[in-house]
């Protein structure tokens, strides 16, 4: 059986692999780092400021890591943005393993991270149209983000093992030695490096004209940014999961690890469906929002399931409909935007698809501190599902999009 085209290249390959397991570090330490907060302080409100850390710094520096992207090697700015995660992850482990953690230094830990981070996604979003053809884009995000579900599969269930055997720092040192090995395959890379604009303005004309793009040329990424918010500060799940598993279904940290897990497990049983939809269809406007219909029902069905069995089942649900909107809506920004600005529109969206359920778990665990995790989550859930289903109701952009089968806008 024939490999299909967009494996058959070295450099999408290796960054593949790479991406991968860097993720199972990262989403292991994200998990770690919500339970540790809500085992040293028991609060779920305070444990949702682990969201608020990661969503001030987003906010603030997305656009700039932007702005940086289109404007020097993609790869060395993925390198620095690693060895700064590396260094602080490390700091973290050593705290943790000296007993003398606090709650207020795993936040600073998690705003570095992100601060990092908001470096290194945009370039990280803007070099894969540097290793497929245009034509193979969305196939190369099909495999992407079901393979990150695998890394947020593993790294979830692998916080919870470690946990439960000798506490969050063994997932802190085992992360720090994943962002050792994107390091070394990024040098391995043979992708053309960016030519800057020899005519860049300033950094702030630079994120100026993203800004603009997005909203006067490009409406219909402004549209999926909206779509995707809807869904991620309301049904921000992962900040009422440590509350779920301990006190509401009483499964411990090891049944947290795998509840955790449980959405990347459905996107991975949904990766060859993602496939084959993105790769044929031309109706994925429609197939987005009623993706967006199902992650909402699915996110309430997490909050009212009596049973740990049945969560886990919403939990997979809510891994597979999220699987094939993510993937749609990210190949759907990459073709809509020349390499010029890629760095740039990568940011700005990013504000809506990290920024967003960072702030989410602000949101939702504030209402959770009200009206209990059950309530809340249920709540949000239902907020997605009326939003998806006003835009596939009244029609526009999002719901006729057809991929990329449409025409290249010219520049």
């Amino acid at each position: 059986m024939a490999l299909p085209p967009v494996l058959r290249h070295r450099d999408f390959n290796l960054y593949w692999f790479g991406v991968v397991f860097s993720q199972i570090g990262t989403r292991g330490t994200v998990a770690a780092n919500l339970f540790q907060v809500y085992e040293l302080t028991r609060s779920i409100p305070v444990t949702g400021l682990v969201g608020l850390a990661q969503a001030v710094a987003l906010l603030v520096l997305s656009p700039l890591g932007g702005a940086y992207a289109d404007r020097v090697d993609r790869r060395r700015l993925l390198q620095g943005a690693q060895t700064v995660s590396l260094l602080v992850v490390l700091s973290l482990a050593a705290v943790t393993f000296a007993g003398h953690v606090q709650a207020w230094q795993v936040l600073v830990s998690v705003v570095l991270t992100t601060a990092a981070a908001s470096f290194d996604q945009p370039a990280r979003q803007a070099l894969i149209p540097a290793m497929v053809p245009r034509a193979e884009l969305p196939q190369a995000f099909s495999l992407l983000n079901p393979s990150r579900e695998l890394a947020t599969l593993i790294g979830p269930a692998l916080a919870g093992i470690l946990i439960a055997v000798d506490g969050p720092a063994l997932m802190y040192a085992l992360d720090a030695a994943t962002y050792m090995v994107l390091i070394v395959i990024l040098g391995l890379l043979r992708t053309a490096p960016l030519i800057p604009d020899p005519k860049a303005g300033s950094l702030v004309t630079d994120i100026v004209e993203g800004a603009s793009f997005i909203v006067r040329r490009r409406p219909l990424i402004w549209q999926l940014m909206t779509l995707d918010l809807s869904a991620t500060l309301f049904g921000a799940y992962r900040v009422v999961l440590p509350a779920l598993a301990v006190d509401v279904l009483h499964v411990g940290a090891t049944g947290y690890g795998l509840l955790s897990a449980a959405p990347s497990a459905g996107a991975l049983l949904a990766t060859y469906v993602v496939f084959r939809v993105v790769g044929t269809s031309r109706r994925l406007g429609r197939v987005l929002l009623w993706s967006s219909i199902g992650y909402g029902i699915a996110v309430a069905l997490l909050a009212q399931a009596p049973v740990f069995g049945l969560a886990l089942v919403a939990g997979a649900l809510i891994g597979g409909f999220d699987a094939m909107a993510t993937t749609i809506r990210h190949a759907a920004v990459q073709l809509e935007t020349p390499d010029e600005l890629r760095g740039r529109v990568s940011s700005l969206y990013q504000m809506s698809s990290r920024g967003g359920p960072a702030l989410g778990d602000v949101i939702v665990g504030w209402v959770a501190g009200l009206l209990g995790p059950v309530t809340a989550l249920t709540i949000g859930g239902l907020v997605s599902v009326v939003y998806a289903s006003a835009m596939l109701l009244r029609g526009g952009r999002v719901r006729e999009y057809q991929g990329a089968s449409e025409p290249s806008h010219g520049e």
